[in-house]
């Protein structure tokens, strides 16, 4: 009997705006896949910085570029996902990589026809060094219950069906993506741990730069999903372990 392998197709999302010190790292990682089926979709908000001209050099293998003026980060992100025609869809937005050549391959060889896959980060500094692994660690199993103490597993290492991938809650402008993962999850029924590194994620971002606003909105939305009372009960459990974790290691690492 004739073993197929399973082979579906990846829409890989890239948003950018003038960033042309890391689009280049984020575009190698994504082309040099050694899996193969990859439809490669980049959203740029009508750079001017130089960052256009680097995304022309890779222009033959990108399946998809919109350049044009937005309305921020998430109503880019939805016009990725509109054009994307993937099974699966990920972001490995500007700055971010997947964590080696051999990422995809081996999260679509970890089981078959998942609703959702994850895995672990690892946080890079503005050099690209190593910042280590998230303070957030992926749990062993992930349910759309799983954000209750902070967003455990980041936006980068998360591989979700197109299917079940609605567009982004717009009336959020820095959390959204969390609940854009509680949504798809909550429709998942088999949600995979591929137990690797998954992606490299660039420390900072708007969300580090408007921590207020950040964090006003990830509350309504654990309120929204988990109710008022355990939301704020779970901030304390939430705010004694960053406290912890800042005193050992003098970093954040979110």
């Amino acid at each position: 009997m004739e073993v197929t392998m399973f082979n579906p197709r990846l829409s890989v999302i890239t948003i950018v705006y003038n960033n042309v010190r890391d689009i280049e790292r984020t575009i190698r990682s994504v082309v040099d896949q050694t899996y193969t089926n990859i439809e490669y979709v980049v959203v740029d908000g009508l750079s001017n910085d130089g960052t256009l001209q680097v995304i022309d050099r890779y222009k033959s293998q990108i399946a998809k570029l919109v350049s044009e003026k937005d309305e921020g980060i998430y109503d880019a992100m939805n016009k990725g996902l509109a054009l994307a025609t993937g099974d699966y869809v990920i972001f490995m937005n500007s700055g971010d990589e997947f964590y080696d050549l051999e990422t995809a391959a081996a999260v679509f060889a970890s089981a078959d026809d998942a609703d959702i896959y994850y895995g672990e980060t690892e946080m890079i500094n503005d050099e690209g060094h190593s910042l280590g692994q998230r303070r957030h660690k992926a749990p062993a199993k992930f349910t759309w219950r799983g954000f209750k103490y902070g967003m455990s597993i980041s936006h980068q290492a998360i591989y979700i069906k197109r299917s079940l991938a609605e567009p982004y809650d717009r009336r959020y402008q820095l959390s959204s993506d969390i609940d854009w993962i509680i949504r798809a999850a909550k429709k998942a029924k088999n949600i995979v741990n591929v137990n690797r590194y998954v992606a490299k994620y660039l420390v900072g971002g708007m969300s580090k730069k408007k921590h207020r606003q950040s964090l006003m909105e990830r509350f309504d939305i654990m309120k929204r999903n988990y109710g008022l009372i355990p939301t704020v009960f779970n901030h304390f459990v939430i705010a004694f372990n960053l406290g912890w974790y800042w005193l050992k290691n003098r970093r954040t690492n979110d």
